[in-house]
């Protein structure tokens, strides 16, 4: 068999949040196949990386008071946690915020550029004065127009599962700052996805094999529903890569994200991971672009099926008109739910990874079971309690473990640990094992992860079968047995190593045990025809898995506890207390008048400040500098009526004389809760009137 060269990679997650049990199951599922190759002897480079940009993670890191980068930086240093937890060996992981992923994603646009595969385009948006910035759809909120329901997202209605576009809500308004959007004209970059050129590619690219046949059957209903050219830019403010000459534009963040996938692997190269890879096999003396250029590498990846349209039209559409290799396989898989239900935290229905650990449940109880449920197929995988239970008392425990439990005693008590002389029935059993080595790779190899368990544990039961009719317990008992009873228990040691071999993949901890107790090198898999001889010693026999206890699985769905209530702090209004008591006199002083902004303009050199002249019904009219300009354009407020203090002292600045102060309201927390909003009098006030 010729050596495979495999570039694997799953999902990147995205970077404002911790690991899910979705995540962990994806990863087993690629991981498993990873271990599977390189048992092979197959060359595998495996990557991840976390997604980084976007305006989501730009708008949490402010409401944490971080830096974007710092932000992603925290979320990312707890991956290794969950990594390592669940025995998840990526060879490299880095993240979509880098230098690699910059100059990569870059690249590819300037080549799609040249190739005349970019379009602009003037798009009229939802832009939030206060905050400043375009409204990506998760952002705006109002009446769904269909049937009327309330505070609905600018893209679907989740009522009446309507969909629209963010325009055609009734009353928007941005969920950042409450105001009302105003619809704003930008350019914007499309990739031409319509171009016959490349609606022609995808139909060939999606039907040859690269998809799972109900994947490749969705397709063509996309291509039946029509393609349309993708909006690649987003205007700043926005946290991630600028679109090169382009100023204030950036690319949307998936069109770097999958990018992503080829950054990680080009930082693995280029720190010397890939040519002094801990697998012997991996190892490789090309470069980053002569691996990827390499026609013989496969690029493999495992997704869920939430992002399909980006993984199967987007990605292989960029890559091949930017003159780079198409991914060889795009492997989707389902959702993961809870007794047939979506999973929640409130309703003791999540499955938190960390506390499947700290409770102290085996990882690789959760890595088989998942691996019990999981096909080729585009299949959710229900977690149900019960089911786990009994899959791994019974299969693991009950079916696997104790062949070895119930023959290396004898064998280590008996004949000084050492294996003996198996006879005719005992290599019966063993060939029927071996006979199955090539149906589970093929099973293992196309991912039918559960059809292979369910294969391996018939071969137990075959095993046990045999156990049973020859019952070493009696043979022991029995004067002149002791050579069958050797016999019995080495066939039994050597179905025990072959059994671990095929479930090596899923169980790499255990496996590693088992080698340990067997002493043998790492299992590969073309050991299946390498058998212990007679006389090799075996070593002291510990028990190598617990059973599930049901109240673990109790623990583990027990809803979290209620936060305990806070003692009632003193409100602060807008963030700060009310400043001191004053008399009525004072307040007297204070002369308040309405006041008309007959002009406004920016302010050059500065970015706060707006030029204000104000009617206040003098006769003339007065400049006033307001720090407003973060929250108004001039041409909003031109005509508008708001308040002046009057009587405030002129003020020489930098700009010009402020003759005056206009009010305006703000919280004290400008970061956590930004806006300016100007005080503008109800309708019948004129210029000069008093406020008392």
């Amino acid at each position: 068999m010729s050596q495979r060269k495999l570039f694997v990679t799953t999902a990147l997650p995205y970077a404002n949040g911790k690991f899910h049990v979705g995540h962990i199951m994806e990863y087993i599922q690629a991981d498993i196949w990873v271990r599977f190759q390189r048992m092979q002897g197959h060359m595998v480079h495996f990557v991840g990386a976390d997604d980084a940009h976007g305006a989501p993670i730009m708008i949490a890191a402010e409401k944490a008071g971080k830096t974007p980068q710092e932000f992603v930086g925290e979320i990312a240093a707890g991956r290794k946690e969950y990594l390592d937890g669940f025995h998840i060996r990526f060879d490299n992981w880095h993240s979509t915020d880098s230098a690699e992923n910059t100059e990569l994603a870059q690249g590819i646009y300037r080549k799609l550029k040249a190739g005349g595969m970019i379009a602009t385009r003037t798009i009229e948006q939802f832009y939030d004065p206060v905050k400043g910035m375009f409204l990506p759809d998760r952002y705006i909120k109002g009446e769904c127009p269909v049937c009327h329901a309330k505070d609905q997202y600018g893209d679907a209605c989740e009522v009446c599962s309507s969909v629209y576009a963010p325009t055609e809500l009734i009353n928007p308004y941005s969920t950042l700052t409450g105001a009302t959007p105003e619809l704003r004209s930008s350019e914007h970059f499309f990739f031409k996805l319509s171009d016959p050129k490349v609606v022609d590619f995808l139909k060939k690219w999606t039907q040859d094999g690269k998809l799972q046949p109900e994947m490749a059957k969705k397709a063509s209903e996309w291509f039946e529903a029509g393609m349309a050219d993708w909006d690649i830019s987003r205007e700043a403010p926005y946290f991630g890569i600028e679109i090169p000459d382009a100023p204030g534009k950036y690319f949307y963040v998936w069109l770097d994200a999958p990018v992503g996938y080829l950054a990680s692997l080009k930082n693995h190269f280029d720190k010397g991971q890939a040519a002094a890879h801990w697998h012997e096999a991996s190892r490789t003396s090309q470069s980053f672009d002569e691996f990827v250029a390499d026609p013989a590498v496969e690029q493999v990846h495992f997704i869920g099926k939430d992002i399909v349209y980006f993984h199967t039209l987007f990605w292989p559409a960029m890559l091949q008109f930017s003159g780079r290799k198409t991914p060889s396989q795009v492997n989707v898989h389902g959702f993961i739910t809870v007794s047939g239900e979506k999973m929640s935290k409130s309703r003791g229905t999540g499955i938190d990874p960390l506390k499947y650990l700290s409770i102290g449940m085996n990882p690789e109880w959760l890595r088989y079971y998942i691996a019990a449920k999981l096909n080729a197929k585009v299949e959710d995988v229900d977690f149900n309690p019960d089911d786990f239970i009994a899959r791994v008392n019974a299969d693991l425990i009950g079916k696997y473990i104790n062949i070895a439990s119930r023959a290396a005693g004898f064998v280590a008590k008996r004949f000084g640990g050492h294996l003996g002389q198996v006879s005719s029935d005992g290599l019966h059993v063993l060939e029927v094992l071996r006979l199955e080595a090539e149906n589970i790779r093929t099973l293992y190899d196309s991912r039918d992860f559960a059809r292979a368990l369910r294969e391996i544990m018939a071969l137990a039961d075959h095993v046990n079968a045999y156990v049973d009719a020859n019952k070493p317990w009696e043979l022991a008992k029995q004067a002149g047995q002791e050579a069958r009873l050797h016999d019995v228990c080495s066939a039994c040691i050597e179905a025990f190593r072959l059994l671990t071999l095929y479930l090596k993949p899923v169980l790499p901890t255990l496996a590693r045990n088992v080698e340990e107790f067997l002493k043998i090198d790492p299992l590969a898999w073309s050991d299946v025809h390498a058998p212990l001889r007679t006389g090799h010693p075996i070593g002291e026999y510990k028990h190598l898995m617990q059973r599930v206890d049901a109240k673990q699985l109790d623990q583990l769905f027990e809803p979290p506890e209620p936060a305990p209530e806070a003692a009632p702090a003193t409100a602060l209004p807008g963030g700060e207390g009310i400043a001191p008591t004053i008399t009525i006199d004072d307040f007297a002083k204070i002369d308040l008048r309405i006041a008309k902004i007959v002009a406004c303009q920016k302010v050059e050199g500065s970015t706060k400040l707006l030029h204000l002249t104000l009617d206040a019904g003098e006769g003339k009219t007065r400049n006033v500098f307001s720090g407003i300009a973060s929250a108004y354009e001039p041409e909003q407020l031109v005509g508008k009526l708001t308040v002046l203090v009057a009587n405030l002292a002129p003020r020489k600045m930098k700009f010009g004389i402020s003759e005056g102060m206009v009010l305006a309201a703000s919280h004290a927390d400008e970061k956590a809760e930004p806006g300016i909003y100007v005080l503008e009098p109800t309708s019948g006030a004129t210029p000069g009137m008093r406020v008392r």
